[in-house]
């Protein structure tokens, strides 16, 4: 993902959650993911998706049993 697209849905990400913290980073190796952080914690991975024309954003977070309390 180009610098300009991480921007673009990190602005959308921090606005849409009321949340400036949120950081969207490119990922070593990888084009067409990024990793989402929530100040320094990590949270998940964006997935680009631009099949059949159209393109989206896929965010995968993954939350452990053990954070639930």
């Amino acid at each position: 993902m180009e610098k300009t697209e991480l921007e673009r849905v990190q602005r959308y990400l921090r606005t849409l959650f009321g949340n400036p913290q949120i950081k969207v980073t490119a990922r070593p190796k990888k084009k067409d993911s990024a990793e989402v952080y929530l100040g320094e914690e990590f949270i998940g991975v964006l997935f680009r998706d631009d099949e059949d024309g159209d393109l989206s954003y896929n965010f995968q977070m993954a939350i452990l049993d053990t954070d639930l309390e």
